[in-house]
């Protein structure tokens, strides 16, 4: 298994909107293509208006075919709009667990 953990440094204040609109809108779009969400986090201390969202995978070519899907999506491509210009910085890990790791 791998995971995907995406992490969004937003405009100041935007957190609100950008939350609002993933629930409204966005995240039934990534599930339908992605699968497996794990978790999608905003800070409360430490980086503010930080957005963190996991997703997890069962090989990297899973995860490239179902992001190829998503970037496909025409109802995707009108969202993303929505939300680009809240982002300032993104970045982006894949991740594997230790074998001893609960999310193993």
């Amino acid at each position: 298994m791998f995971y995907e953990i995406r992490t969004y440094r937003l405009k100041n204040g935007a957190v609100p909107a950008y939350l609002r609109l993933v629930e409204e809108e966005g995240i039934d779009i990534q599930k339908g293509h992605l699968g497996k969400l794990v978790g999608y986090f905003s800070s409360e201390i430490g980086t503010i208006n930080e957005i963190v969202h996991i997703w997890a995978y069962e090989s990297l070519d899973d995860r490239e075919k179902r992001r190829a899907a998503l970037n496909a999506d025409p109802a995707w491509q009108a969202f993303l709009p929505k939300i680009r210009d809240l982002i300032e910085v993104a970045e982006n890990k894949i991740v594997r667990p230790a074998r001893f790791s609960p999310l193993g």
